[in-house]
């Protein structure tokens, strides 16, 4: 069983906003989330495992809490980028779903949405603004069974987590085997 919080954040952050690699990692992936408001921890939580664990390779992992413009340096910088987070989707509790390309611009802008659904989308179109939209980019969304007050996640979601990390590895290999195959 996962414990809840690992021991160590994959990135420490600074009075002066998050602290940035020199060289942008191949792949960037950023979990969202407030620690205190249960489900919505999700994003964060699965960093912090991902960390954990390690073995990912050329990646870089990034606790965006709940969102802030100086995220955008970091998006655009990395031609590849995944976001974890609680996204309600209509499905039942501690469902996982990727959303890759424009399928997560139509998460993000439509319906169903992530609780950070304007600040992320307000990311992403700064990026196309500015010609530096990750040319690979997705949503490992999962949907919350509680967003209130609370330092744990309802157990709908905390066994969806195991799972939600499987889909970012998954897509980790995806991606690199296009990549060879491109090369």
């Amino acid at each position: 069983m996962l414990s809840p919080t690992p021991p160590q954040p994959p990135l420490q952050t600074s009075p002066n906003g998050p602290e940035f690699p020199e060289t942008p990692p191949r792949t960037l992936i950023l979990g969202l989330g407030n620690s205190l408001m249960t489900d919505e921890a999700l994003g964060v939580l699965v960093i912090r495992h991902l960390h954990a664990e390690g073995g990912l390779g050329d990646v870089g992992l990034l606790d965006g809490g709940t969102l802030s413009f100086t995220l955008a340096g970091p998006i655009g910088d990395s031609p590849r980028l995944i976001v974890v987070d609680a996204a309600v989707m209509g499905e039942p509790p501690g469902t996982v779903r990727v959303f890759e390309g424009e399928d997560m611009d139509r998460q993000l802008s439509g319906i169903g949405k992530s609780v950070h659904e304007v600040s992320l989308m307000d990311l992403l179109d700064m990026a196309r603004i500015t010609a530096t939209l990750p040319q690979r980019r997705a949503l490992v969304g999962v949907e919350p069974a509680v967003i209130e007050w609370g330092e744990e996640l309802s157990p709908a979601v905390a066994a969806a987590v195991p799972e939600a990390m499987a889909r970012v590895r998954a897509l980790l290999r995806a991606w690199d085997a296009e990549a060879n195959a491109e090369n």
